[in-house]
């Protein structure tokens, strides 16, 4: 490839991004990715050579564990600069999160997609993938993981979060964007700490993991049945990792039996270790046998335990991972 020349692929898995507003008033995944390629304003004046690859029609909802590894893996084939992944918005937080742990290198792969589809006024496809291919195909972006770009902010996987149902400034992340992009411009304000690499080589143990996630009066039933249909749970705790005591006894029994994570429903902030000493607190938690999530939210700490399992990791190996986390 010529050095003055930058090189993005972008693959499509289907979402809203993808979808066009059927006669009976739904919308649904018809395009394709030279579709979108084809509608962005302005792409041919930034001088990127653009490649792309058709790998599902999906809405985000439909998207599994199997698709995504073989997303990682048809990444690894390519030799270009970076890539540029158009997806549902629904899951766009688990897909980021799971590359970022599954694949290896400094290439830029960013995920993007889009709230309003493209029959909808101010359909906001278009500027999403246009951002995504420059942040794609800029050196700044080299060795940030992989990111999210919505609203011309650059995420990072392991932060993004999809906070709201219908605004096209949907994501967003605590601490914030670790960059944006501006006058065509892309802008890296602050690197994450490189996240665990998972070798999804040896993913090949089917496991069931879910979140469950607390609300007042929680007796434990529940948790309960949960612990005969799952190989590890994670907790969306109240605050900063409470639960009430109600839920002691399931707990304390499901974590002799798996690796049950406990995460904060609040969706930002850590888990706090020492802070709280009354039955169902943190301290109270940690010492029957739970994990803590550290700062991720139940949705990415789900998706790390549920890896884990895959590749056989065991308990003690599990507690590792997440105490590195911080």
């Amino acid at each position: 490839m010529a050095d003055n020349v930058r090189h993005v692929a972008v693959i499509s898995l289907g979402g809203t991004i993808a979808m066009t507003t059927q006669t009976d008033g739904g919308a649904t995944p018809t395009l394709s990715a030279d579709d979108l390629v084809a509608a962005v304003p302005g792409l041919a004046d930034t001088g990127i050579r653009v490649q792309v690859h058709d790998f599902r029609r999906l809405p985000g909802a439909s998207l599994s564990f199997s698709d995504l590894f073989e997303l990682a893996a048809t990444i690894e084939t390519l030799a270009v600069d970076g890539v540029v992944v158009t997806q549902g918005t629904d899951t766009i937080e688990e897909t980021a999160y799971l590359l970022d742990l599954i694949t290896t290198g400094d290439m830029p792969i960013v995920v993007t997609g889009a709230m309003r589809n493209a029959s909808m006024a101010g359909a906001d496809g278009p500027a999403n993938v246009l951002a995504a291919i420059r942040t794609a195909a800029s050196t700044e972006a080299r060795s940030t993981g992989c990111v999210v770009v919505f609203g011309e902010e650059i995420h990072a996987a392991r932060w993004v979060r999809k906070t709201h149902a219908t605004s096209p400034t949907a994501f967003t992340s605590y601490p914030g964007p670790i960059g944006y992009v501006a006058e065509d411009r892309v802008r890296i304000l602050a690197r994450p700490d490189t996240a665990p690499t998972i070798d999804r080589h040896h993913a090949a143990i089917s496991v069931r993991t879910t979140i469950f996630t607390v609300g007042i009066g929680d007796d434990g039933t529940l948790l309960q049945a949960l612990g005969d249909h799952v190989d590890g749970l994670v907790v969306a705790a109240f605050g900063a990792g409470h639960v009430p005591m109600a839920c002691l006894d399931a707990l304390t029994d499901l974590a002799k039996r798996m690796p049950v994570i406990l995460a904060t429903r609040t969706g930002s902030g850590p888990v706090l270790r020492q802070t709280y000493g009354f039955p169902g607190s943190e301290s109270d938690l940690l010492a029957r046998g739970l994990i803590s999530g550290s700062t991720l939210d139940p949705v990415k700490a789900r998706i790390l335990l549920h890896l884990l399992l895959m590749t056989g990791t065991d308990k003690d190996q599990i507690t590792q991972a997440f105490s590195a986390l911080s």
